[in-house]
């Protein structure tokens, strides 16, 4: 398995909106092999004194944060979809202006990142 993880700042009001996207990026990258994501809308997020969610992603008053994680068979599975994704016309197509001005956060405040399970509890 390969976890794809992402923490991104979203303003309160855009909630709906930012369904909306995650929802539609569902409808593609499971096309490539996605086994899943999850995205989980600020409900307990302290403020810390040496780091935090927000002070990383560089939030603003009004923001809420998102938590999300997309989950592969693995890397490789992921690198490939990468490609396929970048080139599927619906990315063109289903979130606005090419820019990314018409989405619903700050993309380049989001944070990125491809991690190994280190360990998985399950029930």
């Amino acid at each position: 398995m390969y976890v794809q993880g992402f923490v991104i700042p979203v303003p309160e009001g855009n909630k709906d909106a930012y369904r909306e996207v995650a929802r539609k990026f569902w409808d593609i990258v499971k096309d490539y092999g996605c086994l899943s994501q999850i995205e989980c809308w600020e409900a307990d997020v302290k403020d810390g004194t040496t780091t935090d969610f927000r002070m990383a992603v560089k939030a603003e008053g009004g923001e809420k944060i998102v938590f999300s994680w997309t989950t592969w068979p693995d890397r490789a599975t992921a690198d490939s979809a990468h490609e396929k994704l970048m080139a599927d016309p619906r990315m063109e197509t289903e979130f606005g202006a090419p820019d990314g001005s018409d989405m619903p956060f700050d993309g380049k405040r989001m944070i990125i990142g491809g991690f190994e399970p280190l360990f998985i509890g399950e029930a």
